[in-house]
């Protein structure tokens, strides 16, 4: 039976509990919301913290807030979506977010992934922001916040920062978050009134990660695809509105510049196929939602 190496466990109870934990130990402090990647890293050794400080409990990051508020609404409350921006704090589960009243309207895209997430258990302890903080390049969560040009907010002793999702995610479970930081909230842009989006993803079994994951933004004058699985981030490309063979000749540029290796989950030749197949699929889709 595997278990993890000793630590000290810290629940705070704010986020300056944490953050003080983190100025204080740095690289030897790591922060559990979820838990799901956590702590199968730290019960196959692949981490060894000598302190886990808890943010699970923390009122204001267990909310699902418009960006330009100044009031953070809760989950359970109704929210109105005024703002730009959905921000959702460090706390929130996935299986909250797909509860969240506006989220068919207001974030499609997540509404189409969060399906492909692992299954409706692990949601149910798995945080949006720890996807999103785990950096995997497989995972569906970072895929969208890339492909919608979201952002990440960030606070230490030193303040806040907010960095744009293509700035964070740096390679294979790296991101620029620094070691006295903590990943507080992601902001997820809302859904503009003409656009159209689509998601899809081919795995060995429902739940486990992508093989290859596609993810689209379509508006009036351009289309951005995002591919998961492909290299140590996600790929994102922005295309012309377009169908048929135009759309098939892009796809096969693109499937031709994607860094695929063979491994054993597929060749590389066969996760080309399945970006020229799903890109299409999912371009298309995203094109007609808009109609």
């Amino acid at each position: 039976r595997m278990k993890p190496p000793r630590f000290d466990y810290v629940r705070a109870d704010s986020v300056e509990e944490a953050i003080e934990v983190l100025a204080e130990h740095g690289d030897d402090a790591r922060v559990l919301a979820g838990g799901q990647s956590l702590v199968a890293m730290l019960n196959m050794r692949l981490l060894a913290p000598e302190v886990v400080v808890d943010i699970s409990q923390v009122p204001e990051l267990s909310t699902i807030a418009h960006a330009g508020n100044t009031h953070a609404e809760n989950t359970r409350a109704e929210n109105t979506c005024a703002g730009n921006a959905i921000e959702i704090g460090a706390a929130v589960t996935q299986a909250m977010v797909e509860r969240f009243d506006g989220l068919v309207t207001h974030l499609p895209l997540v509404a189409r992934a969060l399906p492909f997430v692992g299954h409706y258990q692990t949601r149910a302890r798995g945080t949006v922001c720890g996807s999103i903080a785990h950096a995997d390049p497989s995972s569906e969560l970072p895929l969208c916040l890339a492909v919608l040009e979201g952002e990440v907010v960030l606070r230490s002793s030193r303040g806040t920062r907010v960095m744009a999702a293509a700035d964070f995610q740096q390679d294979v479970l790296t991101t620029a978050c620094e070691p006295d930081e903590m990943l507080v909230a992601v902001r997820f842009p809302r859904h503009a009134p003409g656009d159209g989006c689509a998601f899809a993803e081919f795995g060995v079994r429902h739940g486990d990660f992508a093989i290859v994951a596609v993810a689209v933004l379509a508006s009036a004058t351009r289309v951005r695809v995002g591919i998961g699985g492909c290299s140590d981030r996600p790929h994102v490309v922005e295309l012309p509105p377009q169908t048929g063979d135009a759309l098939a000749g892009a796809l096969n540029a693109l499937a031709w510049s994607l860094p695929f290796d063979d491994d054993h989950h597929a060749s590389a030749r066969y996760r080309r196929d399945l970006v020229r197949i799903l890109g299409r699929q999912t371009v298309e889709a995203a094109i007609r939602c808009r109609n």
